[in-house]
């Protein structure tokens, strides 16, 4: 069965999120169990330098207003993976990160650019690119490939399944009604059951109305997009979808993310935790921060934005100062909230540090020192950082929301006597609730003694590998495979 999986980052190439972790991490998973899978990607200067054994596969012309568009083939560095490349120099090559530019602001030409991943997708569905590889499958991924659907669907005799991920419902991919003529769109599907949405297009809407399956990163998420409170308006569009909408929980690659691999301090395993207190060590003289603490190290690696919760946590800050506790922030976002984490550093120096931007390194050795991984996010799809965070003993204090909820077990009374729990869950996204729930962890950091130990050690045994999840997206496949591509509205 071939698999075209269609996104605008990959891990280890380009990365702003999550996103490009599932994709670096899902496709390989996925050819492990005998798919035939490649991924389309647009020609950012870091794949274009990072692919292997690039060859030119046809020459598309001017389009989207781009004077020369190629195709080209190549190889994923770390999985050998087949990789398409679409080759825009006017489009792609340009600095900044995929979305915006240096000074933070949205490229004005967002929609041609990534309309053009998704037509690329669909006339390579239809064996027009390529006629050596064609796809039984195109799996989308967010809203930058949400027109990949919408294309598939307009393109004549063409029966294709398609499958739409919601990576975060938040991020809509909205541009002018007037923007469908620069997509090649018809006006027709300029409607409430099209892709409009307000008087505006959306590319996240389309995906959602013209894809045949809809699945997100996570069951608890699946529901709550269903929902006003989390729908982010479109929880109509995902109640009429519902019948084909499923939530897949994202995985972890523990090739990556191994505390017994050398990318920190000192390695360490579940049989062996003697390695995390060197870890920690090693993190708070990096950052200046004093070793007399009482209260456990809380890391942050996140976007910073409200979103995130991070505005929750700067509230809640004195209450973890107050514990004797410490806190070190990686992590770029709102000015605002970057600005209150270095005034928060300035005057706590030995308490508070912060490392404004991301750097992938040193996640992994904010995950090996930190006793505690705060995520006290408003919504959260699925989150990765948590994963990591058990797999690195590193307990995740997290809110009950999203992948949040499916994968975080609280530390209370009677989890912790059934041997289940393995973090701290709080439920409102108020100063309060949080406040209260980094009191209680630091009280059990303190109290704890071999019960700490042994949340730790359960969580480094959870297994979120990509296994169970790359199965269930097979699962998906072949029954789309196996039924007539269903009939989508125009």
């Amino acid at each position: 069965m071939r698999i075209l999986h269609v996104a605008s980052e990959i891990f280890p190439l380009v990365k702003t999120g999550g996103l490009a972790d599932v994709v670096g991490s899902l496709p390989p998973a996925l050819a492990r169990r005998g798919l035939d899978v490649r991924v389309l990607l647009p020609g950012l200067p870091e794949v274009l330098d990072g692919v292997v054994d690039a060859r030119l596969v046809t020459r598309i012309g001017p389009i989207f207003g781009a004077a020369s568009v190629t195709l080209c083939a190549g190889r994923l560095p770390d999985s050998g993976l087949p990789a398409y490349l679409i080759d825009a120099p006017f489009l792609f090559r340009r600095k900044g990160n995929p979305y915006t530019g240096p000074d933070g602001h949205d490229w004005d030409d967002n929609h041609r650019r990534f309309g053009l991943l998704g037509w690329t997708a669909a006339h390579l569905a239809a064996g027009e690119l390529d006629p050596d590889w064609t796809p039984d499958v195109v799996h989308a991924h967010d809203w930058h490939a949400g027109l990949t659907p919408a294309y598939v669907v307009q393109s004549p005799g063409l029966d294709m399944p398609t499958v739409f991920t919601v990576h975060n419902l938040a991020f809509r991919g909205i541009f002018p009604m007037d923007y469908h003529a620069d997509l090649d769109l018809p006006m027709r599907r300029m409607t409430p059951r099209g892709m409009e949405f307000h008087g505006k297009l959306s590319f996240m809407k389309a995906g959602l109305v013209y894809s045949n399956k809809i699945t997100t990163v996570s069951p608890n998420y699946a529901r709550e997009i269903c929902t006003p409170e989390f729908g982010c308006g479109l929880d109509g569009v995902m109640r009429d979808r519902a019948g084909d909408l499923s939530g897949i929980l994202n995985g972890v690659d523990y090739a990556v993310w191994n505390p017994a691999e050398a990318r920190i301090a000192k390695t360490y395993s579940v049989d062996d935790l003697a390695g995390k207190k060197i870890c920690k060590r090693a993190l708070q003289l990096e950052f200046g921060l004093s070793s007399e603490a009482r209260g456990p190290l809380f890391a942050v690696v996140s976007r910073l934005t409200s979103q995130k919760g991070m505005d929750i946590l700067l509230a809640a800050l004195p209450e973890l100062l107050q514990e004797d506790a410490q806190l070190i922030v990686l992590g770029t976002g709102d000015g605002d909230l970057e600005a209150g984490f270095r005034y928060a550093a300035s005057v706590n120096p030995e308490r508070v540090a912060v490392c404004i931007g991301y750097d992938e390194s040193m996640s992994h050795r904010f995950m090996a020192g930190a006793d505690i991984l705060l995520v006290p996010s408003r919504f959260e799809p699925c989150g990765l950082t948590q994963l990591y965070a058990l797999r690195y003993g590193t307990l995740p204090l997290v809110r009950r929301v999203g992948g949040l909820a499916d994968t975080v077990i609280d530390v209370n009374e009677e989890n912790l006597a059934a041997g289940r729990a393995t973090g701290f869950v709080f439920g409102e996204a108020a100063r309060h609730a949080l406040g209260a729930r980094i009191r209680d962890a630091c009280g059990f950091y303190r109290n704890g003694g071999e019960a700490w130990t042994q949340v730790q050690e359960r969580g480094m045994r959870q297994d979120f590998s990509w296994d169970d999840s790359a199965a269930n997206y097979e699962r998906l496949y072949l029954g789309l495979r196996e039924q007539k591509t269903e009939e989508r509205p125009e």
